[in-house]
């Protein structure tokens, strides 16, 4: 289905700014949709401009449904989709006189097309001195009744929004829209008058009001201070802006436990302020949940940050042992292991700086590399090049690649590169599913009689258990082509270490 902008960039002139006045709208019009407990489709002319306020309308091409909304409070008035379509000029009566005389139109008597009584209304959008198109509101009328007092402050509050929209009021400007985790009117709606004073508060906002610890009824209370006296925490100048319903802004407020996320609708009609709609959902669940996500991911963190420490400690326990040795290859076993539990470290030291458990192992790749370089002759310093980019990885993955790195860069070190000069290459390709990591010296190679499978190399071993084993993944080490070795690793990104122990 095509887009809003792919729409207006397709069947009309909108400029940029024009486009995003209709995109600000759009993204906020459900708050009509269910004051009005009706189906909005805004529709665009097909003409080359838009008529100034002063002038009269542009001759009209006809008009193209650029965006469609459903009511959460009552029935739809259409199932099928709309946006997309084009009808001539005349095909929608009443949207053609909105656009000429520029101003808000109703039927007399319902439609009876669909099948179901639908009473349409249209609603002229303005920007400036300019109308950049009209909704069409569109009421199923199949299920009504007497309009209790929610109803009728719903519809009131519709009415004044339409004017808004028709003067040119709402949306807000400046105002970034979030109804990702704004209040909807379902959640609960008290309405103010000019001075803040509450005159209505539906059910679901009398409740949230309770939980905060409100043992009287709102209606008639200064929100602004009932909300004030409540609250445990101090209070900032938002609380009485939102409140007071004066400026179109969100807020929280927490009191006996409970947490109320408000967001205050000023209604200015005929250029005056009338009064406001204060939105509210209660939070409490929500704020808590993620309260406890943000200790955990802390102390998911603070474990890595403490699991780096040990680990940097044993391996200082290990150097320090090494140094009393007088066996080399006593000392030799000691020195490999502290660089095995140093390369280990510098993952659980990267997550122990992030909230979750991925890794940038670009950076970890080039500490690894740049660890393993040091044990290099310094007369004949080999310094490994990374190519390419392994990008974010699980710490699944992560903590055994960095210690199958960091064997191959010092088996090729000190075997291949050994007291000469040459290089050492570490080239990375990554696709959606697999990661492929080749491992390449100029070195002496391999012997003539070398078989992988059968190696004593306990460094070799650990690689093929890791990538084998663990990664379920692939290995194989090959002479390079002009001398030297490489070492090929082919790792699925798709699935975690496996649970079973390697064979």
């Amino acid at each position: 289905m095509p887009t809003l902008t792919d729409l207006t960039r397709q069947h009309t002139d909108l400029d940029p700014a024009d486009t995003e006045w209709i995109h600000a709208l759009v993204s906020d019009w459900q708050l009509l949709a269910d004051l009005s407990f009706a189906d909005l489709v805004l529709w665009v002319p097909l003409t080359r401009r838009r008529p100034h306020r002063s002038e009269g309308p542009a001759p009209l091409e006809g008009w193209v449904a650029v965006a469609q909304i459903r009511p959460t409070t009552g029935p739809t008035a259409y199932t099928d989709d709309l946006v997309g379509r084009v009808v001539e000029p005349g095909g929608r009566g009443l949207i053609d006189v909105a656009w000429t005389e520029q101003r808000i139109c109703r039927e007399g008597d319902p439609e009876w097309g669909s099948g179901i009584p639908v009473r349409e209304e249209a609603i002229p959008v303005r920007r400036g001195d300019r109308i950049l198109g009209v909704i069409q509101r569109s009421t199923n009328l199949s299920s009504a009744r007497t309009p209790s007092h929610l109803e009728l402050t719903y519809l009131q509050s519709a009415s004044d929004l339409a004017k808004m929209i028709n003067e040119g009021r709402f949306p807000f400007r400046g105002e970034e829209p979030n109804l990702a985790r704004s209040p909807r009117v379902g959640d609960g709606l008290i309405r103010v008058d000019e001075d803040g004073r509450v005159l209505y508060a539906s059910p679901n906002a009398q409740s949230a009001y309770r939980r905060m610890g409100l043992a009287t009824d709102l209606e008639g209370t200064l929100l602004g201070d009932t909300t004030a006296r409540l609250m445990s925490t101090p209070v900032d100048d938002s609380l009485a802006v939102v409140a007071g319903g004066r400026a179109p802004r969100e807020t929280e407020v927490e009191a006996n436990g409970a947490i109320v996320q408000l967001r205050a609708i000023p209604l200015i009609v005929d250029g005056g302020r009338t009064g406001a709609l204060v939105l509210l959902r209660d939070v409490t669940e929500l704020r808590w949940r993620d309260r406890a996500l943000m200790s955990k991911d802390a102390t998911i963190r603070e474990i890595h940050h403490r699991v780096k420490n040990n680990l940097q400690t044993v391996a200082a326990l290990l150097r320090l042992q090494a140094r009393r040795l007088r066996v080399p290859e006593g000392r030799e076993a000691l020195e490999e292991a502290v660089r095995r539990v140093g390369s280990i470290a510098i993952v659980h030291e990267t997550l122990s700086h992030t909230p979750d458990e991925l890794v940038d192992f670009d950076d970890i790749a080039d500490r690894v590399m740049a660890m393993a370089g040091e044990v290099s002759a310094p007369e004949t310093r080999v310094r490994p090049t990374r190519i390419g980019g392994f990008g974010v990885l699980p710490s699944m993955i992560a903590t055994p690649l960095a210690m199958v790195l960091a064997e191959l860069l010092q088996n090729a070190l000190e075997h291949g590169l050994a007291n000469r000069s040459g290089s050492l290459d570490v080239v990375v390709t990554r696709g959606e599913k697999r990661l492929n990591v080749l491992v390449a010296d100029d070195g002496t190679g391999l012997p003539a009689d070398f078989d992988a499978d059968s190696t004593a190399s306990l460094g070799l071993q650990i690689v093929r258990t890791l990538i084998v084993g663990e990664l379920g993944g692939v290995i194989d080490l090959r002479p390079r082509s002009g001398g030297g070795t490489e070492v090929v690793l082919d790792i699925p990104l798709d699935q975690g270490p496996r649970t079973s122990p390697p064979g």
